[in-house]
C-alpha cells in the first residue's frame, strides 16, 4: 500500500508492511518524509527492516527477565533500557555501519503468565534497506531467535514467527 501527502512544500511516502518473496517472517517499511524548500530535497526519515516472533517457554514469570538480560548480553548486545514487562537492546557499535545496528524489543506478556509459562514478542530491526533476503538485521534475527530458542534456561513450548 502506497500513501502520498503531498502538500506545498512537503511530500510523505510510506510503504507499508509486504512480505518478501513469501517469507512470513519479514516484515519491510519504508516511511520517509521529504521536504522541498524550491532548492534542495531532504530527507527527514526511514524505518527499513523489521522482524518478529512470539514465544512460550516453561518458565515463570518471575525468573524470565534476568535470564534475557542476560541472554541479550551473550548475544554482544548492550541493554539499553528495562523494566518489568519491557527490554530494549542494541547492537554495540563498531562491527557494523550505524545503519546496520539492530535494536532488539521483547514485550513480556504478564496478562497470560502462569507458574510454569511466560509468552513474549521479540521485535528485532534497523534502519538497513534489505535489499537482500540475508540482510544483517535478518541474520542477527535469527541468531536471537535461535538462543532463545535453545536455551538451557527453559523450555521452548512455541515459537511463532511473523
Amino acid at each position: 500500500m502506497f500513501l502520498w501527502d503531498i502538500s506545498e512544500k512537503h511530500l510523505v511516502l510510506a510503504y507499508f508492511p509486504v512480505p518478501l518473496c513469501n517469507q512470513s517472517v519479514t516484515n519491510y517499511r519504508l516511511m520517509a518524509s521529504v521536504l522541498y524548500d524550491g532548492r534542495s530535497v531532504a530527507i527527514l526519515g526511514a524505518i527499513m527492516a523489521r522482524y518478529t516472533c512470539s514465544f512460550t517457554i516453561s518458565l515463570s514469570i518471575d525468573h524470565l527477565q534476568p535470564l534475557l538480560l542476560d541472554l541479550l548480553q551473550g548475544c554482544d548486545l548492550e541493554i539499553q533500557y528495562y523494566n518489568a514487562d519491557y527490554i530494549l537492546a542494541r547492537e554495540i557499535p563498531g562491527n557494523v555501519s550505524f545503519s546496520k545496528l539492530v535494536k532488539v524489543e521483547v514485550f513480556i506478556d504478564r496478562s497470560s503468565a502462569t507458574e510454569t509459562e511466560s509468552r513474549m514478542n521479540i521485535v528485532i530491526k534497523n534502519e538497513e534497506l534489505p535489499l537482500q533476503l540475508d540482510n544483517h538485521c535478518r541474520q542477527m534475527f535469527q541468531f536471537v531467535k535461535q538462543e532463545i530458542e535453545h536455551s538451557r534456561h527453559w523450555h521452548l513450548i512455541e515459537s511463532l514467527a511473523g
